[in-house]
């Protein structure tokens, strides 16, 4: 079996991959000052709850983009699994059947984007990912990363905003019935999830326009659900890709041993 990590700046995301299928797929915060002890009892409740042996996983592979918790997490998984952990890295990048754009300035979670994208659509597309940060990543059908644009993700805005405004505080991010907030709650929410919808729309038309080509986009993240009139929009909804990327890489580097 393949175990997978995706860490962000807001959840690990783990999945379990048994040859055909995500056999299981696991969240955990993601907790910098939490200790790597902490995260290995984690795993173990997981796999415990399973029934599955820490033994059957044979390769394990990463992406972070939190230095303080890569370490810690490799250790676990040295500890763990007695694996030693393939981490997506610009030394790796040359053995993927994609050309990556600044290898060591992309983050590896948007190479994994564009690693799924690329093996699981097989033409040019924008692939934009609901996370901490809003991404669009742009791949073309021969496997390269023509750019990359970010903006802060829903939550980091809503964050942001209730942060730095005395009177406003969290909302849930739900679409609100109308564009014109009649509450301190349905205000925000029509500012940034019906502003959002805009916002990515707008994005993506404007990749197209330069690009000349009316490519798909694929959504992913653990947000991608949030903006639903969005929905018909995307050519598909995938909130495994960048898992499926994760693991299209680590397949990659086995073969090339």
């Amino acid at each position: 079996m393949l175990l997978v990590f995706d860490i962000g700046n807001s959840d690990i995301t783990i999945g379990l991959w048994d040859e055909t299928l995500w056999k299981n797929v696991w969240r955990i915060s993601s907790k910098p000052d939490k200790p790597e002890l902490f995260y290995g009892v984690k795993m173990r409740d997981f796999f415990s709850e399973t029934q599955i042996s820490m033994r059957d996983v044979s390769t394990v592979c990463l992406s972070s983009v939190v230095p303080g918790l890569t370490e810690k997490i490799k250790n676990m998984i040295r500890t763990l699994f007695a694996v030693e952990p393939i981490f997506l890295e610009p030394k790796i990048y040359e053995q993927l059947p994609i050309q990556i754009l600044n290898p060591y300035e992309i983050g590896s979670d948007l190479v994994a984007n564009a690693m799924g994208a690329f093996i699981k659509f097989k033409q040019t597309c924008i692939v934009v990912d609901f996370g901490t940060a809003l991404t669009f990543t742009t791949i073309n059908g021969e496997g390269k990363i023509l750019g990359v644009s970010i903006v802060p993700g829903l939550r980091t805005a809503l964050k942001a905003l209730t942060q730095n405004a005395a009177k406003l505080f969290d909302v849930p991010l739900e679409i609100p019935k109308s564009a014109l907030g009649t509450s301190t709650v349905t205000a925000i929410q029509s500012g940034i999830v019906i502003g959002y919808e805009g916002l990515v729309r707008k994005m993506v038309s404007a990749i197209r326009e330069e690009l000349k080509t009316d490519c798909p986009a694929i959504a992913t993240g653990g947000l991608s659900f949030v903006i639903s009139p969005l929905k018909s929009f995307f050519f598909a909804i995938d909130p495994t890709l960048t898992l499926d990327g994760i693991r299209f890489i680590a397949e990659a580097v086995e073969n090339k041993k």
